[in-house]
This record gives structure tokens, sequence and C-alpha cells, in this order.
């Protein structure tokens, strides 16, 4: 059972890739069509990922109401009408219209679903989880990147992946029976589980930091990929239809980095592959800063992505560990709710740095981020004594 529910998992989770590294890479395109400024983008990522707090926070709430099973496919099935809106959207009103449904689809199930994980399975699978989540980032720009190469609009980029996310779907709800003995057993473990306010899972040793360092790492992630097209555009003169194929090295660093973590975690503590992976990831940052040509910026991004590759996989698999079992679905939506904190005002906040001071600065934002998850990461091995 846990077998074949480990299957759609990782099923899932290329859902959730698919579509997360779109809008950076048809930007580019997208803004001058709809006659917006560039930091637009950062609006619509930031409806986005406000759509993924909500229902992160919620996540315990709907598992006990309608079970994971059917709150995936539901969740799924939501990103794939949007998709399809954004696909058909003329006016940057209209996408963001579309953006609401767009980030109601993600919170509560990557909560879920990373949590169930984490309580079931070792670290390797969380890795391998994740790196299904980079097949789907890495897919995502580099179809987006050819159709803007053969000619053909952003919008079949869209839809393309709309199609995809229905089959995704179909499949999710052929495989609810699978589902049903896992969310009777969750409901009776949650009835006998105190449930805590906010406010009091905050007061608990190491909630803080833990929180600030999803902040940071999401911040680090979602900007490096909504940017990175646009910077290789305005600052180092490439081609839109090049820049959105380079920025898939980004994601395939990820994708194949997580790859390789998995069987890291065979050997290595969840506490030493985030430390490996933020000392890649400083490297990455460190040589974007550096004049070394268009091939060192490639590495620049290829290291970023394989740094970041361990660091959240790795993070969410301690939760339990870190904080106890009969928390860990609490804790486990605050730091989703956090990361997308992160998503939602870091990348826009860049778009305006980008826009009234100038885009070059974008390596520097990407390094603080690095520095702070550092700093607390560090914190909480402190206080957890580890």
């Amino acid at each position: 059972m846990l077998s074949l529910l480990l299957a759609i998992i990782y099923i899932s989770f290329i859902s959730l890739g698919l579509p997360d590294a779109l809008l950076g890479s048809a930007w580019p395109a997208m803004y001058k069509e709809m006659q917006v400024p560039i930091s637009s983008a950062g609006m619509v990522s930031m409806i986005i990922a406000g759509g993924t707090i909500i229902s992160s926070l919620n996540s315990d709430r709907f598992i006990k109401k309608i079970g994971t099973g059917k709150l995936t496919a539901i969740s799924v099935g939501m990103t794939a009408v949007a998709l399809w809106g954004f696909s058909t959207s003329h006016s940057f009103l209209v996408l963001c219209a579309w953006a609401i449904p767009y980030g109601l689809g993600a919170g509560s199930v990557d909560a879920a679903l990373n949590n169930f994980v984490a309580l079931h399975y070792k670290a390797k699978h969380m890795s391998w989880l994740h790196c299904f989540w980079g097949i789907g980032a890495t897919l995502g720009p580099y179809l987006m990147g050819y159709f803007l190469t053969v000619g053909m609009k952003w919008n079949m980029g869209y839809f393309t992946i709309s199609v995809i996310q229905i089959v995704l779907t179909g499949i999710l709800i052929l495989s609810l029976p699978l589902w049903k003995k896992n969310d009777t057993a969750f409901s009776e473990e949650n009835e006998e589980t105190k449930s805590l306010s906010m406010k009091e899972l905050l007061k608990i040793s190491g909630a803080k930091p833990t929180l600030v360092a999803f902040f940071c790492y999401c911040a680090l992630e979602a900007t490096t990929g909504l940017w990175g097209s646009s910077y290789l555009v305005m600052e180092k003169g490439i081609t839109a239809e090049t820049a959105a194929k380079w920025i898939s090295l980004f994601y395939f660093g990820i994708t194949f980095g997580r790859f390789l973590s998995g069987f890291l975690a065979i050997k290595l503590s969840n506490k030493n592959m985030v430390r490996i992976g933020q000392g890649v990831a400083f490297l990455g940052t460190t040589v974007l800063l550096l004049p070394l040509g268009i091939y060192g910026l490639c590495a620049g991004f290829i290291l970023i992505g394989m740094g970041c590759a361990p660091i959240y996989p790795c993070l969410l698999h301690e939760t339990p560990e870190n904080f106890g079992k009969d928390l860990s679905q609490a804790i486990m939506g605050m730091q989703m709710a956090c990361a997308y904190v992160g998503s939602t005002f870091m990348p826009p906040l860049f778009g305006l740095i980008a826009e009234h001071i100038n885009i070059k600065l974008y390596p520097f934002y990407l390094v603080i981020f690095v520095i702070v998850m550092i700093i607390m990461v560090e914190m909480v091995n402190r206080i957890k004594n580890k």
C-alpha cells in the first residue's frame, strides 16, 4: 500500500513542479504583449503564492474533512483549470484572476504530501520525491522556450502544461481507493491530538528560526527562477528565447542534485546534507558576481540549483524529528506558509529594485538570502543539540 501511494505522490509532485517556472520563463515575452511594466510579474507571483499561504495554513483542516487523496486530486485539478485560463488570457487583470485558483491549488496538498513522506519514509525518498518536482520544473520552462523558439506564442506553453495537468488529475482520481485506508488512520490519529494555535506553535523551541530558514530558502529559489531570464536578457543581452532555455539549467541543477541527494542521504544526516547544499548555493551566487562570461553564468545557475537541491527536502524531513510526530502536520503547514511568504514578497520586491534601481543587483540579492538561511539553520541545530 505504501509503495503504491509513494508512486502516486511522485506523480503528484511532477504536477506541482510543471507550472512553477513557467511565469519566469515566459514573462519577457508576456509583459510586452500585455503592455505592463516588467515588475508586474511580481504581482502575479504574489497572488499565486498568497493563495498557497492560505491553503497551507488550512491544510490540517482540509485533510480532516476530505482526506489526502481527494485533496490532492482537487488541488491538481484546480491548477489545471487555472493554467488553461492563463493560456486564454490577453489581459493582465484576467491573468491575475486566474492566479487565484492557481495558488490555492498548491499550498495544502504540498504540506499534506510532505508531511506524509516525512512520517512514513526515509530521507532518501524525500529527496527523490522533490527530484520529481524538479523534473516538472525543468520541463516547464524548456517547453515554453521551445514554443517561443519555433515562433509560437507563450499561450501555447501554458495550454500544453494544462493538458498534462488534466491527465495527471485523471490518474489521481483513479488512485483514490489507495488513499482510503490512510485517510481513515490519519483522521483517527488527529482526533486524539490537541490543536495548537499559531501563537502557541511559535513558542515551541526552534520554531521561529526554522520558519525564517524556510522563508529564505523559498525567497532564494523563487527569485532565482522568476528573474533569471530577465537578468540574462536585460543585463547580459541574451535573447528571450535563449534565456528561457538557459534558466532551465537552474531547475536541472535542482532535479539532478536531488537525484544525487537521495543516494547521499543513505550515508549522510539531514543536517550535513543541508550544510553541503548551502555551501554550494553560496558558491553559485558568488559565481554570478564574477566576470566569467556567458558560460560562467550557466555554471552559476547550475550550482545554485544543485545547492538548493538537498536543503528543502532535508529540512522538511527533519520536521517530525525536531518537533514531534504529533505536531509535525501543524508545523509543516506553517513551514509551507512561511516558504510561500518568501515567494510572495521577495520576488516582487526585487522587481521593484530592478525597475527603479538596477537589475544588476540580482546576484547580491540572492547572496543575502543564502547567508541568512545558513545562520538560521545553525541556530536550530544548536537549539536541538545536533
